[in-house]
């Protein structure tokens, strides 16, 4: 229990600017009107290209015996992949319906 609490007594800082983060961004995206919900959301998807570079990075560093170094970084990558992909997916869905629908060929 000293542990912990060393820990936390060391790492103060660190813990209010994640729980501030946490705060800030439920305020932001709470005010965030519900038609620009997903422009919004498919383009933060698209930020997890940097999970993916660390997730890399931590299985360059990760030594060979380190399996859940190794498991957690393959996660990563296959998780932040499809989040990426999917929000290129949602983005590209999403600009199909304004486009013009082509006139019916003239038979």
């Amino acid at each position: 229990m000293d542990n912990f609490l060393n820990w936390i007594t060391a790492h103060q800082e660190m813990i209010y600017i994640v729980v501030l983060m946490i705060f800030v961004g439920i305020e932001v995206i709470g005010r965030v009107p519900s038609v620009l919900h997903t422009p919004l959301m498919s383009g933060a998807n698209a930020i997890h290209g940097v999970v993916i570079i660390g997730a890399i990075i931590v299985m360059g560093k990760a030594e060979s015996d380190n399996y859940l170094a190794l498991i957690l970084g393959f996660l990563a990558v296959i998780l932040g992949t499809l989040n990426v992909v999917g929000g290129f997916v949602v983005t590209d869905r999403m600009l199909e319906m304004f486009k013009k629908k082509k006139a019916n060929q003239k038979n």
